[in-house]
């Protein structure tokens, strides 16, 4: 077995050999071995600890945090601890590039895990959900430029009009499944472009719309004549990272909670089998319908924060490409596993940076690099673990109560 894997990995670093070496050896019609050597020493590293791992025998590993079999044990809570106290001291220990990669890696997890309601829990094939980001970016930007509405205010108008636009569009459109729906969609994430595209008397058309005014807050100061609140705009993107952080977190926390609610079985139901599902007394459109509605707000969230960042919103940031990236990050991570969107956010957005000295092959690199996980880990990065009947200490509940409960 150990020979076989040994050939496996030789064979695997000959490929990467012959893939790397046009991309990294050759500069100007010159051969510059030093980054192709550094990058099969890597390579090479990690495939000898992957060897190593695998030939461990397994009586000898104990349950992990994944699920998977472990040499040593890792407290779930520890991982946890060590994540929020890493993000809070993230900002202080870097660099303006490397706060501003956070922050898109943060957003495109809020948008991960509100499409992860629809598409991991639900199972439904949404296409067009960068439309809901674009309806609260420009939700907040209409409202700050033509009334001055600071972004604590607009933050949930935006919300509820990203939710009324999932309503409104996804009423019609969720009696159907498979193909069609992802179609539907498709199509409607590709009409709201082309309305922000042309209304140009709202929109400003492609122009977009500048002077976005940066999310504000009011602290308190001491002068003459007692204490008083100064105004401060969060322009610097270390404030920046907080806020999405702090919005992320929150998205975090709601969307494990619906997973584990009575709602997030019910989705699961359809999901797994949606006729059965209706048969057992759950309605089955209706929570459809909230799938969507919950996915819109969550992007609605996202879509605020985005223009306050930029302060610059216009349609090319809301083309099809942003949905299918943001659908990656829920394949590549793992359908309905929340720590398996934020791994796959990560490698989605960090990847294309580290590749950035490849210039010109740096997206071959990078979709080399996706190729590889979706090869080794076909159902994500950390793939959701089957829910337990007693889960949640409410003891063994049947699919009809369950309907009957989600249907009450």
């Amino acid at each position: 077995m150990l020979a076989k894997k040994s050939l496996k990995l030789v064979m695997f670093l000959v490929w990467a050999f012959i893939l790397l070496f046009p991309m990294l050896a050759v500069k100007d019609g010159q051969f510059v071995w030093e980054r192709l050597l550094k990058v099969m020493a890597v390579l090479t590293a990690s495939g000898l600890l992957v060897l190593a791992y695998t030939s461990i025998p397994k009586r000898t590993l104990k349950p992990g945090f994944t699920g998977k079999g472990l040499p040593f044990r890792i407290p779930p809570k520890g991982i946890i601890a060590a994540g929020i106290v890493f993000a809070l001291v993230f900002p202080w220990l870097t660099s303006n590039y490397a706060r501003d990669v956070a922050i898109n890696v943060l957003i495109y997890i809020s948008l991960g895990l509100g499409l992860n309601i629809v598409v991991g829990l639900a199972g439904l094939l949404d296409l067009g959900y960068i439309a809901f980001y674009a309806v609260g970016a420009y939700t907040y930007a209409l409202l700050n430029t033509h009334f001055g509405v600071p972004f604590w205010i607009a933050l949930p108008i935006g919300c509820i009009i990203s939710a009324l636009a999932g309503t409104i569009i996804g009423y019609p459109t969720l009696k159907m499944r498979g193909d069609y729906l992802a179609i539907v969609t498709l199509g409607f994430g590709e009409i709201i472009r082309i309305v922000l595209n042309n209304w140009d008397k709202v929109t400003r058309g492609p122009n977009g719309i500048l002077g976005i005014k940066a999310p504000g807050v009011f602290y308190p100061t001491i002068g003459e004549g007692g204490i008083h609140f100064a105004h401060f705009y969060m322009k610097n993107l270390f404030w920046l990272y907080y806020l999405i952080l702090v919005i992320a977190v929150i998205v975090m926390v709601s969307v494990y909670r619906l997973n584990t609610s009575r709602i997030g079985r019910a989705w699961m139901a359809v999901r797994e089998d949606e006729t059965a599902a209706e048969l057992t007394g759950i309605h089955t459109t209706r929570m459809k319908l909230w799938a969507y509605i919950l996915g819109s707000i969550f992007a609605g969230f996202a879509g605020a924060f985005f223009a306050a960042k930029v302060r610059y919103v216009n349609p090319s940031s809301f083309v099809f490409l942003e949905s299918a990236l943001v659908l990656c990050i829920v394949v590549l991570g793992g359908m309905g596993s929340i720590p398996g969107i934020l791994l796959g956010a990560a490698a989605i957005i960090v990847l294309p940076e580290v590749f950035r000295d490849l210039e010109l092959y740096r997206m071959a690199a990078f979709g080399g690099a996706m190729t590889l996980m979706m090869v080794f880990r076909p159902e994500g990065l950390i793939p959701a673990k089957p829910r337990k009947p007693d889960d949640e200490g409410e003891g063994k509940v049947s699919l009809s109560e369950e309907g009957a409960r989600a249907h009450g």
